[in-house]
């Protein structure tokens, strides 16, 4: 801890980040295979989630990382669903505390098993990462309701609704 609480801020020399409390850039891998329901059951897949909805938001550039949350909003509002009807949520972790705050979430059902700190930031793959992650943690909980939420640059945000039938 002493090592870490040594560390310069990496922003703003008053900063609170450094490259000890936040995600660095990570190789990996994530696959996604999107389909409709019918077309699963003919090439005999198993479905291990159904999309519900998902929703892209803009804002501007300058307070980038604050769009995940406002997509968020938006995926919950076209779904019919409240952030408290979710089971779990994966969120980009860069930026996690401002959805958290926005949203009002309960961090305890966020990023269950560690996040981008934790599993690596895999940039080009984050959202099918998160979306993976997201899938799995549900099943082995046994759980229904799942919300993924990232940033995307310039002030992009994505979210989706995911729902589990077990």
């Amino acid at each position: 801890m002493e090592a870490l609480s040594r560390l310069k801020p990496a922003f703003d020399k008053n900063g609170t980040v450094t490259a000890g409390n936040s995600s660095g850039v990570n190789d990996g891998a994530a696959m996604l295979l999107l389909s409709s329901k019918e077309k699963a059951l003919e090439l005999n897949l198993p479905i291990l989630a159904t999309l519900k909805g998902f929703a892209s938001v803009s804002v501007e550039p300058s307070i980038m990382g604050i769009g995940a949350a406002f997509a968020a909003k938006k995926v919950l509002e076209k779904t019919h669903f409240s952030i408290d009807d979710m089971d779990l949520i994966e969120a980009n972790e860069a930026f996690v505390a401002q959805s958290l705050a926005t949203l009002k979430a309960n961090a305890n059902r966020v990023n269950i098993n560690g996040g981008a700190i934790a599993l690596g930031h895999l940039i080009s793959a984050s959202g099918a990462r998160i979306l993976t992650s997201l899938i799995y943690a549900l099943r082995a909980r046994g759980k229904n309701l799942g919300l993924a939420t990232l940033c995307v640059g310039d002030g992009q945000g994505i979210s989706a609704v995911l729902e589990i039938e077990m």
